[in-house]
């Protein structure tokens, strides 16, 4: 006793999320109407209408929108290649985006180390103010110290001349 396999199955028995049930029947149809167009295109005045009859028809199935999978070997194959070429596009998107971020990640550092470094340069040049502040802070003790001597020494001076003076009036 031999069983004939089932032309489709309902995709709701493939273990598959709602989700993803959305999207192989977005895909399926796509794929499958992508697939017959590139047939009736490609086919036209060469009398081939045998080998795409079978993918027109599943075409028309998938685009009904019973929520069932094509299991011929031809539908199955079609929508294979149109995953193939969906997650290629999509890895080479991936690829893309992470070329950006390493762009983006590499010129921030850059940036970021050229702040660093202007930071730095305007550290060192604080630092040399302050050295130079405290120079002066340190001169001008000096001085002040110096012009406290030199009014005492001028008080004095003065003093003896007033005494002298007043030793020359007498």
């Amino acid at each position: 006793m031999t069983s004939a396999l089932p032309s489709s199955i309902p995709d709701s028995q493939l273990g598959l999320s709602h989700s993803e049930i959305q999207i192989l029947r977005q895909h399926q149809q796509i794929a499958l109407q992508n697939h017959a167009y590139a047939q009736s295109t490609s086919t036209r005045g060469r009398g081939h209408a045998r080998t795409s009859a079978s993918t027109s028809r599943a075409a028309s199935a998938a685009s009904t929108g019973n929520g069932r999978l094509v299991l011929d070997p031809a539908s199955l194959a079609v929508l294979g290649q149109h995953f193939e070429r969906l997650m290629a596009a999509i890895q080479n998107r991936v690829e893309q985006l992470t070329v950006q971020t390493q762009t983006c990640t590499i010129n921030q550092s850059s940036r970021a180390g050229a702040a660093m470094a202007a930071a730095d340069a305007e550290i060192a040049r604080f630092r040399d103010i302050i050295r130079q502040i405290d120079e002066l802070e340190t001169e001008f003790d000096k001085v002040r110290h110096i012009r406290d001597i030199v009014k005492g020494f001028r008080a004095r001076v003065e003093g003896l001349e007033r005494k002298m003076d007043a030793r020359s009036r007498r």
